[in-house]
């Protein structure tokens, strides 16, 4: 078995939740899966460019999911040989919202 280039870790916010967690449980079964293999793809396999992975600004990039009939976006950082998970959310326009930008960098900036 090969060995993952990162491990994969979840934001933490100061009160214990991990936002990106709860997001995936709220989506269904298949969508999970779809995005956990995406996930593990970039774990065993970084680093990923395009169409995968794109670099978003420093030190922030998103994985780029399609589902069935939908676009997710998990956005991360890379630390101490993790990825950490900081964000995500299924995608409604063309450009990434700036209100999920801005969500992800303050929490790159929290860690």
């Amino acid at each position: 078995m090969n060995t993952p280039t990162l491990a994969v870790r979840f934001f933490k916010t100061d009160g214990g939740t991990e936002p990106v967690r709860d997001w995936l449980r709220e989506l269904s079964a298949i969508d999970r899966k779809t995005i956990g293999e995406d996930i593990k793809t970039v774990q065993f396999g970084w680093p990923l460019g395009m169409p995968l992975v794109r670099k978003m600004e420093k030190d922030l990039w998103e994985v780029r999911v399609h589902l069935d009939g939908r676009i997710a976006r998990v956005l991360f950082t890379v630390s101490g040989g993790k990825i950490v998970l900081l964000h995500g959310f299924i995608k409604k326009s063309q450009a990434t919202p700036q209100p999920d930008l801005k969500l992800a960098k303050d929490r790159m900036r929290s860690e």
